[in-house]
């Protein structure tokens, strides 16, 4: 407990075995049973409840503790186990009358904020860790709620002989007396360290009496805080002399003692083996991804559904502009110009999933962090659970546009249509998902998105044509454009060689040019997981 910017979360993090702080360098050890482990196995051991509920809006709490049971649980547990975990997890923390409520999005209320953390904590429960690590549980809730939730994760870790560490800004007298052991931290520094029920007598040995009816939390936190001292150096002398006297205190010097004592010992000592049991298999992580995914798809309308009736818009607004070509020469620039306009403006309207994607990699990045599956799983599911919802667009798309604006009315040639914009509108997306793994800010991955997307309009052949396009920008990128050779398979669709000789393009090659653009997807998809496993 401490006042905010004390270092309660950089703390967390060390002990969680999580980067501490950007730039920080970590010295010491963490013993567990008196030995050390490694970080893999400290996060199979623990979980850890971040500040931000780390919580998928669209899906009820039952699923939400049905999911983490499916991600966190090794194989071998049955299904009936893993509901019988659900259901009692479901009674303990008084949320079985809610099991059937969504959690809430922008556009649907769900559940409220305490039950909103008591699911958090419960779905970090459903492994079954020996330590828990809760980041200010009760931020944004009321003095009532923050004591529901602190007295439910009380009751649970009794039950179930579990160690909790949580950080606390500034609990009311009833929720602080919940806890058992309290340290208080002010600049990185310790202040105290023991029993909640010793600090008003040590206190008051410091000089420094709790008065009568007085929350003892409250009264702490003002000595302790000297941000908003009236007298900033006579404030920082106060704390640095409370500082001083815990240092030099009988307690202070037990716990050192116990310290050294247990480190002497670490290096003969064994930790306890993995409490959680080993992780699910790679087929078992995917495909509960992928079943999590679509049920955020079809009840998020944000996901997906927004992005559907853009389409269907895009396709009625170039159907009626482009309405019914004719077949004599007049018409040749026209359809080249709908070419161009239906394969680059879908795949720039791809930064519509921009959001979706980030909301799914803070998820991943949570849990990823509790040790529940790496970016290899999350990539493939991702990817898979795009494709159907891609495809249904590209369809929808094109059976407005391409018959209204009169392009050739053969099965064969609408069938060939449809392949090159639902390869372009993946290789669009795959784009989408690179940038936004790079830079999982909104704002940056949408700009730098629509900024690749207009420099692949600029040198993929319709703007300037290969033949004419300077050197630099035709080696540069032309030959990583998937918006090129969406254009040049459409184009090739078009009887007269004389307008297929200004652009440079030959027919026969449509298999080739597939596959480059294959290898394009590829290459994003890829990138986009070397990103994602290696920067954490």
């Amino acid at each position: 407990m401490g006042p905010s910017g004390c270092g309660k979360t950089t703390l967390l993090n060390v002990l969680a075995h999580r980067v501490a702080a950007s730039g920080a360098d970590t010295t010491g050890s963490t013993l567990v049973d008196g030995a050390t482990v490694s970080s893999e196995a400290f996060r199979r051991m623990s979980s850890y409840v971040e500040q931000e509920d780390a919580l998928i809006g669209s899906l009820t709490v039952q699923e939400t503790l049905s999911f983490a049971a499916r991600l966190g649980v090794a194989s071998g547990l049955s299904k009936a186990e893993r509901k019988d975990r659900v259901d009692g997890l479901l009674d303990s923390f008084g949320l079985h009358n809610q099991r059937d409520t969504i959690i809430g999005t922008p556009i649907k209320k769900g559940i409220s904020g305490g039950q909103k953390r008591r699911v958090s904590v419960a779905s970090q429960l459903i492994t079954g860790p020996k330590l828990l690590f809760l980041d200010e549980p009760t931020s944004g809730l009321d003095s009532a709620a923050s004591w529901e939730v602190i007295s439910f994760i009380k009751s649970i870790a009794k039950q179930n002989n579990l160690i909790v560490i949580a950080s606390i800004h500034q609990p009311s007298s009833s929720t602080f007396r919940l806890f058992d052991k309290v340290l208080l931290l002010s600049s990185g520094r310790p202040h105290y360290f023991g029993s909640v029920a010793e600090l008003p007598p040590f206190l008051e040995i410091m000089g420094h009496p709790v008065p009568a009816q007085t929350n003892p939390a409250e009264f702490v936190l003002e000595l302790m805080n000297v941000d908003f001292a009236p007298d900033q150096s006579t404030a920082r002398a106060q704390l640095d002399s409370m500082q001083s006297a815990w240092e030099e205190s009988s307690i202070s010097a037990a716990t050192e003692t116990e310290i050294s004592a247990l480190t002497q010992k670490s290096n003969d000592a064994k930790a306890t083996s993995d409490a959680k049991g080993g992780r699910a298999g790679l087929f078992t992580i995917v495909l509960a991804l992928l079943h999590r995914s679509f049920i955020k798809s079809y009840r998020d309308v944000v996901a997906y559904g927004i992005r559907i009736v853009m389409y269907l818009g895009l396709a009625i607004m170039m159907g009626t502009v482009w309405l019914r070509l004719g077949d004599d020469q007049r018409f040749i620039q026209p359809f080249i110009n709908a070419i161009f306009f239906g394969s680059a403006f879908m795949s720039f309207m791809a930064v519509a999933y921009v959001p979706a994607f980030l909301e799914d990699r803070a998820t991943f990045e949570k849990e990823r962090a509790n040790g529940l599956y790496g970016a290899l799983p999350f990539v493939i599911a991702n990817f898979l659970i795009g494709l159907p919802y891609l495809f249904l667009i590209t369809v929808l798309f094109s059976v407005v546009a391409y018959w209204l604006s009169g392009f050739e009315p053969t099965a064969e040639a609408f069938f060939m249509w449809i392949m090159w914009l639902f390869l372009d509108l993946v290789a669009a997306e795959s784009l989408v998902v690179l940038v936004s793994s790079l830079f999982p800010n909104f704002v940056v991955a949408l700009a730098l998105t629509a900024f690749a997307n207009g420099l692949w309009m600029c040198v993929g052949g319709f703007l300037v044509p290969p033949t004419v396009l300077n050197v630099f920008w035709y080696y540069a990128f032309s030959f990583i454009d998937y918006q090129r050779w969406v254009f040049q398979g459409m184009m090739c669709r078009i009887e007269g060689k004389g307008i297929l000789g200004q652009y440079g393009y030959a027919t026969g090659l449509q298999g080739r040019w597939v596959g480059i653009l294959i290898g394009i997807i590829a290459g994003y998809r890829i990138l986009g997981w070397a990103v994602l496993a290696f920067r954490k």
